[in-house]
Parts: C-alpha cells; sequence; structure tokens
C-alpha cells in the first residue's frame, strides 16, 4: 500500500484488499467514513453486531493498515477509539495481474464491490418514501450512455469522474445549520458490448 499525496491509500496487496471487501468490514469502514471515529461497542450497536464480532473485525481492518486507534480520544485505558487511515481508499485491478491468487482475490473483490453499490441503490429505492419529498425529486441519479474511445480518452474519462466525485467529497461540510445526510455516489465506466 501507498499514500498519494491527496491522502487517497493506493491499494496493491491482496490480503489487504481481501479485508477491504468484507461485508461487514466494508460495512465498518463506511461508519467510519460517513459519522467519523468510533469505539467498538459505537459500531457494533450501529450495526447490530456482537461486540465481539465486531472487535475481531475492527482488528483485521487493523492488521491491515485500513483503521487506526485514535488514543487521544479514549477518556481512559480501556476505551478504544477507531478512525480510518486515510481518507480514500483506491485499487486499480491491473496492480493484481502478476499472480493467479491474486487475480481471484481481485476478480472478487471488484465483484463484491460492484454488489454492495448496487445494493446500495437497490436500499434507496425500497427507502425513498421515508424521506421527506425534497429528497425524493431529483436528489438521486442513473445515467448511462455509449461512448466510443481510445484507451487514452477511456483514462481520461475515468480521471474526470474521479475528479468529479472528489471534488465534493473533499469541501468543507458548510456550518450552516442545514441538516445533511449521507449520500454514496459511485461511477463505473469499462469496455462493453451492446
Amino acid at each position: 500500500m501507498a499514500d498519494t499525496p491527496d491522502g487517497t491509500r493506493q491499494i496493491s496487496d491482496s490480503r489487504v484488499l481481501a479485508a477491504l471487501t468484507h461485508p461487514l468490514r466494508r460495512r465498518l469502514l463506511d461508519l467510519l467514513k460517513v459519522d467519523g471515529p468510533a469505539t467498538v461497542g459505537q459500531l457494533a450497536e450501529r450495526t447490530g453486531q456482537a461486540v465481539g464480532n465486531i472487535s475481531h473485525h475492527v482488528k483485521v481492518l487493523a492488521g491491515s493498515g485500513l483503521v487506526e486507534e485514535v488514543p487521544e480520544l479514549a477518556r481512559d485505558r480501556r476505551e478504544r477509539w477507531w478512525r480510518l487511515a486515510a481518507a480514500e481508499l483506491s485499487w486499480a485491478r491491473a496492480d493484481f495481474d502478476h499472480d493467479p491468487v491474486a487475480e481471484a482475490v481481485a476478480d472478487a473483490a471488484g465483484s463484491l464491490l460492484l454488489e454492495r453499490q448496487a445494493g446500495l441503490v437497490r436500499d434507496w429505492a425500497a427507502r425513498r418514501h421515508g424521506y421527506d419529498p425534497q429528497w425524493q425529486e431529483g436528489c438521486s441519479v442513473s445515467t448511462e450512455t455509449w461512448l466510443r474511445l481510445t484507451p487514452e480518452e477511456a483514462r481520461e474519462l475515468a480521471g474526470d469522474l474521479v475528479a468529479v466525485l472528489q471534488k465534493w467529497a473533499d469541501r468543507p461540510v458548510p456550518e450552516d445549520g442545514r441538516e445533511r445526510e449521507p449520500v454514496f455516489a459511485f461511477a463505473h465506466s469499462v469496455p462493453a458490448r451492446p
């Protein structure tokens, strides 16, 4: 793993990728991203899981360098707080082409993460009527198109998509008293045939 100048952790170790893509561990990472540092007890409460189970998965994430302890938040020597070790995580399938085991992990990780992303969109469809009408009108988007691109143009498009999402992720959240919901945004662009 290496960190880029913008604070993104680039994952190139298949063991770290496997730790990242476990469904409960991914949810723990999401909770730490959205809600900030937390104790194992708080994470257990938010997920409905047993404290021992969460403790195990936090240890795996810590051993993989994906979360780190925040001792300055502890009120006593027994309390342990955890936060993300990097603001953003990134990985590229091509980084795992060096051996068959790493390739299999990367393929499985890609499939699991895509299923998670689609699951979050499906959850919105099931829950949308519980939200204020303002959230139901134009706040979610589904768009697609077919393009004809060279590999260089496809890389440029990918960079543009990442930059748009990163712009919103990096902005300081205004302290204007307005309530803001967590919003999940993702994008894919892949060579395909109709």
